[in-house]
């Protein structure tokens, strides 16, 4: 490895701020952390002598990713205590470029479910500002607001509900953050602000300034920081630190005859030498750009000076995915970028190579993940899941590029070291310019990872005097690895209002599925109390004094031998259900593809959905996006979560998912419920058709089977879906805008057997694969009109039992089920003859007390009949139905 050899670790007992404070008086004090956050440098700023350098924000000082996203994303736990969990996914959260892009991103993680948007100094065709503001004291001072969702920043305004948490790197004198809120509250005025910070160094003067800036536009403004303190800065300070940079400019400078070279300026204190010059040619067969992700390895090359070879590695970035916040991050970006970063880490492993594992030295390898500018947050990612990669044999550490110039003092009294200069290389719109790198050169990494994105991808990026170059002086290895440039998709409609939206909800802070499984149109009502016990229900239900979905029944709780049923149920029915999976998935494709979205209603909808998720990948590679909406019978579907997957999706590629048809209540709702929206709300292109697991009671076009057997999610509730409630909807609870609600049952995660129930269909998929696909050429020559047979029959027998309430009669196993678990239940019609598919029906009536008549003639399996005539005195005390009552 040509450059500096490694330095010795040193002692922490030189504080990196001492050199500064020596020469110029400056004192930091405060919290007794504040030293070990912050050290101080010189900048070639006319505006502000000093530097204050984080060892914890992944910019200037290589650190540890995990410790540099723990920093971030603790901040925004502690942002998600103050406001509450509900608020917090209401809220929005915006970082400054280009320092805190990646800080901010963590921050928003910590919230779990905010989107995240960032200020950016790169102007993008075709998008519009939202918004901009000056940073006074900075080296570049413009800041553009470019949100793909115009409506972002609006999110939360007065007439709704959330926050706008604001996160910098250090909150110096609140200009920048004061110049932010004063814009943005001039266009969408909102009642609450959250500045976050890493450190509040603010002099009183600066802090009452605030106070009274809340007070001026009547907001509230909270303040999250980790650490709080003053710089002492002593009269005269800036045009003595300006002359300090000058004199050791001068004393740096390189000699006359290496004037016209271009300078690797991995700079010193001591000497006052470049520590190595730049290569003079270019590199023989160096990978050159691409503008994409995932070019081929490129060619390794040497130069005289510059031995390190270059390789390109191809990440498998996420479609659709934003390379950072630029342009605006969602949740679902989040979910998809988590579930992502396993592989591209393993694949920049294994291109590393032996670059890192232990060798003949001691100690692991070092390796740096070098981020560029403004793109801090996927790097850090990139880094942390690395960490997890490699796990002890190597040291990895990142760190960012700047537009920033700052001295170096190769001292350890001193945050920047060491400095390496290189031109600009993503054609920045104010022109030409230098670029930096600070404590690189000379820090002993074996390899080093520059993750750059497309636009940045270019013939500046590989020159040499490039960045490439001039880290290949100084590291034994240099990856390129390239994050695909984000393009934003046009303005959306009118009628399309993203902004006002809440986010899906996603596992595991709600539900115990994967992330990418399933995000829940739902909000958490977990800490509500909504369960009541069964008769109770039941009463208030008839007697119209509630409605089913303004409460829930206390779950259900299986006994060793029920759950014992279940098990033999799945390992009796998981080919025939994974058939049925496979053949309405394949029927889906075939008709509504090439990449349908996926609508499951809630909650019984939803196991079937993630299976035909995970058929469609596994059969062809698909990743299907899926969601889980609430339709409640009587008061139709939620429109606010509507308005949000129109917002996202072509309506016309959403398809909505259901597990089985009973008598076609549900299909009647919802097409009379989508009839209602379009007309209310001037949406149109949703296809009210459901694609059912099975359709016993022939009520639709696309399912998988028409038989009436036993689906072993019907068997279970929470336990077999997610660990999520059935839906509620309840005006003090849910609001015009709001998402209708469910609870996360977290407590009943040893019970919890979705997750077997997925595997043990999914395990069958290979096996089913030619019956699923003769089937499906069978059903779509077929004449699939619904019959409503099933209608007929629920009709006949609410006459013929004296119920005449076909709400009171629920058919198919399924429905038949949630009679015995959820309502009071009068009696139980079983087809003659009808065998293993009803033991579960058997036992739970057995249980409760409950009478089971065969019947001939009956196009189900089984029809579950409420008890008609409910008061409490037509149960026992335990809430069971009183036989011949």
């Amino acid at each position: 490895m040509s450059g500096r050899a490694r330095r010795e670790e040193t002692v922490d007992v030189v504080w990196s701020g001492d050199w500064v404070a020596e020469r110029l008086g400056v004192a930091l004090e405060g919290d007794g952390e504040l030293r070990e956050l912050l050290g101080l440098a010189l900048r070639r700023n006319p505006k502000r002598a000093h530097l204050l350098v984080s060892n914890v924000l992944g910019k200037h000082v290589p650190q540890k990713p995990s410790v540099v996203y723990g920093a971030g994303y603790g901040l925004g736990e502690r942002v998600r205590a103050l406001l509450g969990a509900k608020e917090a996914r209401r809220a929005v959260v915006l970082g400054y470029a280009e320092t805190a892009t990646g800080l901010g991103h963590a921050v928003a993680d910590g919230l779990r479910d905010a989107p995240y948007l960032h200020s950016t100094r790169r102007p993008v065709a075709g998008v519009a500002p939202a918004g901009g503001f000056e940073e006074a004291h900075s080296h570049a001072t413009s800041h553009l607001l470019l949100p793909e969702d115009p409506g972002l920043l609006a999110s939360g305004a007065v007439g709704g509900a959330s926050a706008l948490v604001l996160v910098d790197d250090e909150f110096s004198t609140g200009n920048t953050v004061l110049n932010t809120i004063r814009a943005l509250h001039e266009l969408h005025p909102r009642e609450r602000y959250v500045i976050v910070a890493l450190v509040d160094m603010r002099s009183p003067a600066d802090r009452d300034r605030l106070t009274a800036f809340a007070a001026e536009i009547g907001a509230r403004v909270d303040l999250v920081t980790r650490a709080a303190g003053t710089v002492s800065l002593p009269d005269g300070v800036l045009e003595r630190g300006q002359a300090l940079v000058a004199e050791r400019e001068a004393e740096q400078a390189p000699p006359p005859e290496q004037a016209g070279r271009a300078q690797t300026q991995a700079q010193t204190g001591g000497a006052g030498a470049d520590a190595s010059a730049g290569p003079s040619g270019e590199a023989d067969g160096a990978a050159g750009p691409s503008g994409g992700a995932d070019g081929a390895v490129g060619h390794s090359g040497e130069t005289p000076e510059a031995s390190a070879p270059l390789t390109r590695v191809g990440l498998g970035w996420p479609a659709g995915v934003p390379d950072g916040g630029r342009h605006g991050f969602t949740p679902a970006h989040r979910a998809a970028l988590e579930a992502a970063l396993p592989g591209m880490a393993e694949r920049i492993a294994a291109a590393l190579g032996d670059d890192a594992r232990s060798g003949p030295r001691s100690g692991p390898r070092r390796v740096l993940v070098l981020g560029f500018e403004e793109l801090m947050y996927a790097p850090l990612r990139l880094g942390t899941a690395l960490e997890e990669a490699l796990g002890a044999d190597a040291d990895v550490r990142c760190s960012t590029t700047t537009r920033s110039p700052v001295l170096a003092v190769d001292d350890p009294g001193y945050a920047i070291r060491t400095r390496l200069v290189f031109p600009a290389h993503d054609n920045p719109a104010d022109g030409p310019g230098d670029r930096y790198a600070y404590n690189v050169a000379g820090a002993g990494f074996d390899a080093v990872v520059a993750v750059v994105d497309s636009t940045a991808d270019t013939a500046e990026l590989h020159a040499p005097d490039g960045l490439l170059a001039r880290l290949a002086a100084h590291t034994g290895h240099v990856l390129l690895a390239v994050v695909p440039s984000y393009t934003p998709r046009p303005t959306p409609a009118p009628h399309q209002e993203p902004s006002v939206l809440p986010e899906p909800l996603r596992g595991p802070d709600f539900s115990s599925y994967a992330p990418e499984d399933v995000g829940w149109l739902l909000q958490d009502l977990s800490d509500t109390r909504l369960e009541a016990p069964t008769e109770e229900r039941e009463e208030a239900i008839q007697s119209g004094g509630a409605h089913y979905a303004e409460s829930l029944p206390v779950e259900y709780q299986p006994s060793a031998e029920y759950q014992a049923l279940f098990t033999a149920a799945l390992d009796a029915s998981a080919a025939r259900i994974a058939r049925a999976v496979g053949t309405v998935t394949e029927t889906v494709l075939a008709e509504r593809g090439p990449r349908p979205v996926l609508v499951s209603l809630a909650r019984a909808g939803t196991p079937v959905g993630v299976l035909m998720r995970h058929w469609a990948r596994h059969r062809h590679g698909l990743d299907l996006p899926h969601y889980a909406i609430s339709i409640v019978r009587g008061r139709g579907i939620d429109a606010t979560a509507l308005r949000w997957l129109a917002a996202h999706h072509d309506p016309a590629d959403v398809v909505f998912v259901d597990g089985w048809t009973g008598k076609g209540a549900i299909t009647r709702e919802l097409a009379a419920a989508i009839s209602a929206f379009e007309e209310s709300s001037g949406i149109s292109g949703f296809d009210p058709e459901i694609a059912v697991l099975a359709d016993p009671g022939g009520c639709v076009r696309t399912y998988g089977t028409r038989e009436d057997f036993l689906i072993p999610s019907a068997c279970l509730n929470s336990t077999v879906s997610g660990l999520i409630s059935r839906t509620v909807l309840r005006a003090d609870l849910v609001g015009p805008d709001d998402f209708h609600g469910a609870k996360f049952y977290r407590e009943l995660a040893e019970s919890d057997v979705s997750g077997d129930f997925l595997a043990a269909v999914a395990a069958r998929f290979d096996e089913v694969a030619d019956e699923v696909d003769a089937a499906t050429k069978e059903l779509l020559a077929a004449d699939r009109a619904p019959t409503w047979e099933g209608w007929a029959a629920v009709e006949r027998i609410s006459e013929e039992y004296g119920i005449h309430d076909v709400n009171l009669v629920k058919p198919g196993v399924g429905e038949t089920t949630r009679v015995l678990l959820r309502r009071v239940p009068w009696k139980i019609l079983a087809r003659r003859g009808a065998g293993a598919d009803l033991q579960h029906i058997r036992l739970l009536a057995e249980q409760r007390g409950v009478p089971v008549e065969e019947v001939d003639d009956l196009p189900y399996s089984c029809v579950g009949l409420i008890h008609p005539r409910y008061t409490r005195g037509a149960t026992g005390a335990d809430g069971k139905a009183v036989q011949g009552a």
